[in-house]
Parts: C-alpha cells; sequence; structure tokens
C-alpha cells in the first residue's frame, strides 16, 4: 500500500472510530508500528489529527485564532452563552475565561446583574463593562493574540488570591482519557490556575470541542462540575463523555 493511500486509511478510520491504535493498525495492515508512528507524526505535523500514547486522536477544529473562531458554531455558542449566563447569581464571584463563547455569555448576562466578573480577556471585560452593577477584575500579564488573554506568571500570581463561585473554562479539545486540552502551554496553565480558585468549573462546548484534542493538558474531564454541550450532540458522544463521571448537560437553541 502506498503510503498516500495509508493515510488516507488512518484518516477515514480515525473518522469513523475517534481514535488510532498503533500496534493494532500495524498488526491489520502487515507493516511496522514503526510504519504507522512515522505516518501519525506526518499527519500530526498537518494538523490532522492530535497524537497521543499508542495512537492518535481527532485534532480539535477549534485551534483558529479568535477572529478564525468566530465564525464556528455560531448559533449553538449563542445558547451555550445563555445557558452559562443563567447559571449566574447576583453576589457571587465569577471567572470568565477568553474566547468566542465567553464572549457570548458575556453578552447575555441578565440586565441589573450585582456580581464580581474576573477575567483574562479584555474583549470579555469590554463586553461585561455595559453592565453598570458588575464590579469587573481584569488580570494582567503578556497579551496571547492568538485568543486575545492575558498569560504568564502575573496572571497565575492573580489568580492564587482569588476565591470563585463559578470559572467559565474555554478549551479546545473535550474527551473522555486525553481531557480538557488547547494549543498554548502557557494559556493552559493560566486555566489550571483559575480552575484551582474556583468551587465549580463550568465547561460550555461547541460541537466542534468534542471528543476532540489538542497538545497541552488544562485538568482531567472529570475534575469539573458540569460540561454543556448543543442539544444536538449525538447520544454516542454523550455516552463517550459520560465515562468521565462528569456531569453533561444539553442546551436548547431558542
Amino acid at each position: 500500500m502506498l503510503t498516500v493511500q495509508r493515510k488516507q486509511l488512518l484518516m477515514s478510520r480515525l473518522a469513523a472510530e475517534g481514535r488510532l491504535v498503533a500496534k493494532d493498525l500495524a498488526a491489520e495492515l502487515e507493516t511496522s508500528e514503526d510504519t504507522i508512528r512515522r505516518d501519525l507524526r506526518e499527519l500530526a505535523a498537518a494538523g490532522k489529527l492530535q497524537r497521543v500514547h499508542g495512537g492518535a486522536l481527532p485534532a480539535s477544529a477549534a485551534l483558529a485564532d479568535l477572529r478564525g473562531r468566530e465564525s464556528v458554531s455560531v448559533d449553538d455558542k449563542v445558547a451555550l452563552g445563555r445557558h452559562g449566563a443563567a447559571l449566574i447569581e447576583d453576589g457571587m464571584v465569577v471567572i470568565l475565561d477568553g474566547g468566542t463563547t465567553a464572549i457570548q455569555l458575556a453578552r447575555q448576562l441578565r440586565p441589573g446583574l450585582r456580581a464580581t466578573i474576573v477575567t483574562h480577556s479584555p474583549n470579555v471585560a469590554i463586553e461585561a463593562a455595559v453592565h453598570p452593577q458588575l464590579e469587573i477584575l481584569v488580570l494582567g500579564g503578556r497579551l496571547f493574540r492568538h485568543s486575545m488573554v492575558n498569560v504568564g506568571a502575573a496572571v497565575i500570581d492573580a489568580a492564587s488570591r482569588l476565591r470563585a463561585d463559578l470559572y467559565f473554562m474555554g478549551v479546545t479539545g473535550v474527551h473522555p482519557e486525553a481531557g480538557l486540552t488547547t494549543g498554548d502551554a502557557e494559556e493552559a496553565a493560566v486555566k489550571n490556575a483559575l480552575h484551582k480558585r474556583t468551587a465549580e468549573t463550568v465547561v460550555l462546548a461547541s460541537a466542534e470541542k468534542l471528543l476532540a484534542a489538542s497538545p497541552f493538558l488544562v485538568a482531567p474531564l472529570g475534575e469539573i462540575a458540569r460540561l454543556v454541550v448543543p442539544a444536538a450532540t449525538p447520544a454516542k458522544t454523550l455516552r463517550a463523555l459520560k465515562v468521565a463521571a462528569v456531569s453533561v448537560e444539553r442546551c436548547e437553541r431558542t
């Protein structure tokens, strides 16, 4: 089998089964594990998949920059943002991550809400600032332009002095084995620091993030309080996510 044919087969199998196991594929295709691993390395370098121990998982389609993600799953992100905003009550201290879903949440905060919003995203802070009763704290650091969030030691140090009620964590990959992942090491470190400073972490995940993986781990999926997904999420996907013993909720479009 030619290399290009083998790679096409690998991608077809990944789409159908949701994961690749190098050892099994080598036996099935009567080739060496080294050959399969080389194929996986090259496909990963092209952004086609995410390598993990023993094989590969689907690569997240949510790794584009903030501008590129604005047109992806728009209706679902509006619904997810609305669902998240409904969880915020007066008097709460709430951490909002960066990203397009967090921006939708900020846009849909209840008028007159009296709460404290903490964010390391200038864009989210601007959206939340239209609500005059909100106290808004912006964690400063180096601006990571890809996601338009502040990252670095200053953000992590500031996070260490927080005690929040809710943290809405943004990620690019949600997988029962690979966990909650993102595409940048510094951003992952900030997210993990914020996760550790809240009573409950909530992930609002649009379809392209589900059962996909990115290079850097933020936290295991089972550590969060709830995962909110679009109403149209297939039952097979829901069953796979529930294996991690996390509470999974569907949100409806209105």
